[in-house]
């Protein structure tokens, strides 16, 4: 039986390449995008995967539908679970301009739906063999490295979403479930832009050579894409 994987924001970027690469590799994907009747890239792979990738539609702030989502499994279990959907906010978050409105929709996309995704789907997660929970996090979110300051808005939403990591890691040990917390590096993608330091096929090799070998004693950590940890 394959191994199977759920991917929230896989209509492009770091997310499509996801499914691709999942998809290329075997496994039976479900990726999950906000609009999957305009995600023409994802649906062309879904066309010609025979089977292995089915596009759904989440917006990981709908409760309905992330609370919809074990029904897309049935009682299949669930290997790895990829939270990829995320926002920047607000590009020009400096001291003494932020939006506190983008702040809040940020903190929502980026930290708490993780969380009430996690939830949902702990279940089939804890049946499957592999077990493995991973959060798109961001190195701008390591409190340890900011010596930078500014962009107050995505630093402090990828902060939040370490810190669920770290406790959905703990509370989550005694079902042998794995929590891990990602960095992708600047990714070439719509969000990283042209000048970005990686492109996104790239990226995604290391990630998932990283979610491979990952196991309960990597619960917990902050991964750099070069498979080392990220101090929070």
């Amino acid at each position: 039986m394959a191994d199977k994987v759920l991917i929230t924001g896989a209509n492009r970027g770091i997310g499509l390449e996801m499914a691709r690469q999942y998809a290329a590799a075997g496994w039976r994907v479900h990726a999950c995008c906000r609009q999957p009747e305009r995600a023409v890239a994802l649906n062309r792979l879904a066309a010609a995967s025979a089977g292995r990738l089915s596009v759904h539609p989440l917006d990981v702030i709908n409760a309905a539908q992330v609370a919809s989502l074990p029904a897309l499994l049935g009682d299949e279990p669930l290997d790895l679970l990829i939270n990829n959907a995320g926002v920047y906010g607000q590009d020009d978050a400096s001291f003494g301009n932020t939006d506190v409105r983008a702040w809040l929709h940020a903190l929502q996309v980026n930290a708490i739906a993780p969380l009430q995704i996690m939830e949902a789907l702990v279940e089939p997660v804890a049946r499957s063999r592999r077990r493995v929970m991973a959060c798109m996090s961001s190195k701008m979110g390591s409190m340890a490295d900011n010596r930078s300051g500014g962009s107050y808005v995505y630093r402090s939403s990828k902060a939040a979403l370490n810190a669920v990591v770290m406790s959905a890691a703990v509370d989550l040990r005694s079902r042998g479930i794995t929590v891990v917390a990602l960095n992708p590096g600047w990714v070439k993608t719509d969000m990283g832009g042209p000048g970005a330091e990686i492109d996104v096929t790239a990226s995604v090799d290391a990630l998932r050579a990283i979610l491979d070998r990952v196991g309960p004693a990597d619960s917990g950590r902050f991964i750099d894409v070069d498979g080392t940890t990220i101090p929070w």
